[in-house]
């Protein structure tokens, strides 16, 4: 007796698509003979079915895995002195360099350190107008097919990415330019405001000297937040400002400064 079976059933691409292999006209034999050699010698058919096939050109994210956050730093354009902030944080970051720079500084190195595998440098092969940027664009597009959803943070001043920015936009792929670290959005951490004692600190330094002093608002403003460092909020510099004017400093309409006798 022959007995003829149809099976379908569906796999699971390793790229994230999805095909139906059909199995078809499987001939069974269960006691008897076979009418002919040829239909004994008949292997089971596979092909792919188009409506499933489709979906293998576009692989997509696992549903419930985490998206990548990926920085990408314009380190021609930009050298940020603090990537501490970086820590514990869900990004992986790459730090692109010139041809021509042969040094990369301590701090910075000792600061990606800790970071172990999600952060390396990428030294950019030859010179050229734009030769980083394109290394960056190359980057992006490798990393998109990569990590599909990967979210791409460009730290550069360069405006030239922008166009590129607009392109990947079209696409599907989400890509962002900002000119600093801290101005990724969750990362740069609150500043803690300036305690009383440092601001009034800060202000009799001023006050004691017998010479060198600003003689400028502008120079004042700078010199007060060189003093107060993290905590430089604006609140703390006008603080200091409006302490030293109850002190008798004052200011002209042209910005420069009038100090009292020390």
């Amino acid at each position: 007796m022959r007995r003829f079976t149809s099976i379908a059933f569906r796999c699971l691409c390793s790229s994230g698509g999805r095909a139906v292999v059909l199995l078809s006209s499987v001939l069974v034999s269960r006691g008897g003979s076979c009418s002919s050699p040829r239909a004994c010698a008949a292997k089971p058919q596979i092909r792919l079915s188009p409506h499933w096939a489709r979906r293998t050109i576009r692989a997509e994210p696992i549903a419930g895995q985490l998206k990548t956050s990926i920085i990408l730093i314009d380190f021609e354009n930009v050298q940020p002195k603090d990537l501490t902030s970086l820590r514990g944080r869900p990004f992986k970051t790459k730090v692109f360099c010139g041809a021509n720079q042969t040094k990369i500084p301590f701090d910075l190195a000792a600061e990606l350190q800790p970071l172990g595998p999600d952060a390396e440098y990428i030294r950019i092969q030859g010179t050229g107008r734009n030769a980083l940027d394109f290394h960056i664009a190359y980057y992006i597009g490798r990393l998109a097919a990569e990590s599909p959803g990967a979210t791409f943070l460009i730290v550069s001043k360069d405006t030239g990415f922008d166009p590129l920015i607009k392109h990947l936009k079209t696409q599907d792929i989400t890509c962002h330019r900002l000119p600093s670290l801290i101005d990724i959005p969750g990362l740069a951490s609150p500043q803690a405001p300036s305690s009383p004692d440092r601001i009034q600190k800060v202000a009799d330094g001023l006050l004691n000297r017998k010479d060198a002093r600003p003689r400028k608002l502008k120079t004042l403003t700078a010199f007060i937040k060189g003093q107060l460092n993290a905590r430089a909020t604006d609140a703390a510099v006008n603080d200091v400002v409006a302490r030293l004017t109850q002190a008798g400093m004052s200011t002209q309409p042209d910005g420069k400064l009038t100090w009292p006798s020390a």
